[in-house]
């Protein structure tokens, strides 16, 4: 369960693959793990709870050998620390526009000497991991995610992957879409040239490139664009569509007999 393998794959080169957690609960999470995921995405930003509702969920996706990936509403160390305490292998940090506002994501994520993150996590208390063998190696593991959703944050996005400490720009097209003037049109030949040339501006840099969608078509073309870390959709957003489909079905069925 520990080290999580997810910061040697993303330095590797390899195929990074997850979801997201549809719902707090300890089946759902469990399940969901089982599956052939390298990271699973717990959402604190815009979904209405925060680290205090998640329990030992981060715990028993490790034990899956499944990345925690939790987002954090903010680039607020409290926050950031109670996410890693909590059991996150990955840190997400939303909006960062500046190589500074990168630089303090680097401060609030990681122990000293990278950052300044308080030191004692709870965690592995309940995994039954030796305490002080996870703080001495969590740098190691530790991998930090930050969100690229804004035209400025495109101006700035060499000077941002040139920041010690950061392991994937994770490219938010709803946001950067909004930002760029498109509300809601992600799909906008405007946008899409922006997503399709952060591969390329960063070629070589040695820093993963991500994004979050649900189209396996669109994610396909993605990952020929170069994006080596990627978002699946989420398990209730298929179910429900593969359950409204049958529904049809059986009522087109239904109908015609």
């Amino acid at each position: 369960m520990y080290p999580n393998p997810l910061k040697q794959k993303i330095k590797n080169g390899e195929l990074i693959l997850g979801t997201s957690l549809p719902a707090l609960a300890d089946h759902v999470a469990t399940l969901t793990s089982k599956t052939d995921i390298d990271f699973l995405w717990i959402d604190t930003e815009h979904w209405p709870y925060g680290t205090e509702s998640l329990g030992a969920i981060p715990v028993l996706i490790r034990r899956q050998g499944v990345a925690p990936l939790i987002r954090v509403a903010w680039n607020d160390p409290a926050l950031i620390k109670k996410a890693i305490d909590a059991g996150a292998v990955a840190v997400m940090v939303p909006q960062v526009d500046t190589p500074e506002e990168a630089a303090q994501a680097v401060k609030n994520t990681y122990y000293p000497p990278l950052g300044e993150r308080g030191v004692s996590p709870t965690w592995p208390l309940i995994a039954g991991e030796d305490w002080a063998t996870v703080i001495r190696t969590a740098n190691d593991e530790t991998v930090l995610m930050v969100q690229i959703e804004s035209v400025e944050a495109c101006d700035n996005l060499e000077a941002i992957a040139q920041v010690p400490g950061i392991d994937v720009l994770m490219v938010g097209p709803t946001d950067l879409a909004a930002s760029m003037g498109f509300l809601m049109q992600n799909h906008a030949p405007e946008v899409q040239a922006v997503m399709r040339e952060i591969p390329k501006r960063l070629q070589g840099s040695g820093i993963a490139i991500a994004t979050t969608l649900e189209s396996i078509d669109e994610i396909q073309e993605k990952l020929d664009w170069g994006y080596t870390v990627m978002n699946v959709g989420s398990p209730l957003g298929y179910g429900l569509k593969t359950l409204s489909t049958h529904l049809e079905t059986l009522r087109s069925r239904s109908q015609t007999g």
